[in-house]
């Protein structure tokens, strides 16, 4: 029996997740899967409410649990940032997912490019360091002086910065660091080529723009190729903009992808676009020791919450993810299967040309589960 959070969280989270949960139900019901699920109130709800986030008591709650099936957040009436870094990111550091699995394949016909040849990339985005850490400030005589002083704590480290600009110009100044520990980066490669040779792939691209942010960037590339040397693994370097390119023109000849977490973001949104739309990607938080957590990529969509036209399958590959890291790699193919078949049958909500709603898409992919 597994125990799973559920986080419907905001917009049409709620609607995703519950087209998602039919389909988990479909795998339990003809598979040895079996699962219970507490469903957890934290969102834009609650905290336009009571103020609350992420609390102690959901950290308690969500850490007995095997894993954490995710809707989305968000709330035009927060201010943005509020919710995203005090629940989405406090979670990825709270249990340490220090990586983002995000896959991006081919899923004919709905591809934009109309490629005769399939692709499958798996982008692994380091998920902790970076530029996501809220490591910034404004400095400057409208912000009380020239000095800023910014405490990092994070499971890695623990580091007092100290940021001085002479402001006697009266001009002011917003900057956001960027840190990388080779804990972090080292664990990170580690994970990438062991995940590469399970993955059948002889190489890994390693993103980033070490021509221009040479310490960091450099620092990640020597880590990385002493462990692809240590693998036994190719390594292949590649800028971001390159790398953007790269994938319009030629997705096929790239496999397991690692990448730092602010351009992991951007590139793998451009990814859910080249497989057919945000409504079809899906990502895995991971921490391979502890609680992982699965969801769609896209956000809580406010502008088409309840009209029952949100595209969940992202959220059902999400859970294809979820029951593939919790040792259920049949079942989750039952899952794809199903997607392939819905998709090829027109069996989807108006992005993709269909004409279901977001239930009758998880009906669909259900029905076709309990037929297999």
């Amino acid at each position: 029996m597994k125990h799973l959070a559920i986080i419907p969280g905001d917009g049409i989270g709620k609607e995703v997740i519950d087209a998602g949960l039919e389909v988990l139900d479909a795998v339990a019901e003809i598979s040895t899967f079996e699962y219970d699920g507490e469903i957890f109130n934290i969102g834009a709800d609650r905290y336009l409410s009571t103020g609350e986030l992420l609390t102690d008591e959901d950290i308690d709650n969500l850490r007995k649990k095997d894993a954490i099936y995710f809707g989305a957040i968000g709330d035009p009436k927060v201010k943005p940032g509020i919710l995203e870094q005090g629940v989405l990111l406090k979670m990825r550091a709270v249990f340490d997912q220090y990586i983002n699995m995000r896959p991006v394949t081919s899923w004919f016909p709905f591809v934009p490019l109309k490629r005769e040849v399939p692709f499958d990339m798996m982008f692994l985005r380091e998920n902790t360091e970076d530029f996501y850490m809220g490591a910034g400030g404004k400095i400057g005589s409208a912000y009380g002086g020239k000095q800023s002083s910014l405490k990092i704590k994070r499971e890695l480290y623990d580091l007092d910065v100290n940021v001085n600009v002479d402001a006697s110009n009266d001009d002011d100044f917003a900057f956001e660091i960027g840190f990388l520990s080779r804990k972090g980066v080292t664990r990170f490669a580690d994970y990438a080529c062991r995940f590469a040779l399970a993955r059948g792939d002889d190489k890994i691209t390693l993103v980033d723009k070490a021509n221009v942010i040479t310490n960091m960037y450099g620092f990640q590339r020597e880590i990385f190729a002493k462990k692809a040397e240590e693998y036994g693994l190719e390594l292949d370097f590649m800028f971001v903009d390159a790398m953007a390119m790269a994938m319009v023109v030629r997705p096929e000849t790239f496999g397991t992808i690692a990448v730092p977490n602010l351009f992991g973001d951007i590139l793998t949104d451009l990814g859910a676009q080249l497989q057919g739309g945000l409504g079809m990607g899906c990502s895995g938080n991971i921490n391979p020791e502890g609680v992982s957590m699965f969801e769609p990529i896209h956000g809580s969509a406010p502008d088409i919450a309840g009209k029952g036209i949100a595209n969940p399958i992202a959220a059902i590959l999400a859970a294809q993810m979820l029951l593939e890291d919790q040792g259920y790699p049949r079942e989750g193919k039952m899952i794809h299967k199903a997607v392939e078949e819905c998709l090829r049958e027109n069996k989807t909500t108006p992005d993709l040309g269909g004409n279901l709603d977001t239930k009758q898409v998880g009906s669909a992919v259900a029905a076709k589960i309990l037929e297999s």
